[in-house]
């Protein structure tokens, strides 16, 4: 499996979120707390831009019908069988990098 790298972590603050694109796939980036987490950058429910939504802790936030996602796991708060992919994540020299399929 790849790992490509990201983004910058600066641009990536506590509490925020990044969309970044490979391969023509795209993914949404979140900082929990100082945690980087990455996940899927469309809403499965109606394909939604994720990484415009809002982080609330955990809990991305789409922004076009408000399903939210538990960036940890991937879990959809109103319907278990719409989940997100997950990606594990690391930092390194200032940079995220992430394992992808």
């Amino acid at each position: 499996m790849p790992i490509v790298k990201a983004s910058p972590l600066a641009q990536v603050p506590p509490g925020t979120l990044a969309e970044f694109e490979n391969a023509n796939a795209i993914y949404a980036i979140c900082n929990v707390n100082g945690g980087i987490h990455c996940v899927d950058g469309t809403c499965p429910h109606a394909e939604g831009p994720l990484a415009q939504g809002a982080l609330h802790g955990a809990i991305l936030v789409c922004p076009w019908h408000g399903w939210e996602f538990d960036v940890r796991t991937g879990e959809c708060e109103a319907d278990e069988s719409c989940r997100l992919n997950t990606y594990k994540t690391s930092v390194q020299d200032g940079h995220i990098f992430v394992q992808l399929p």
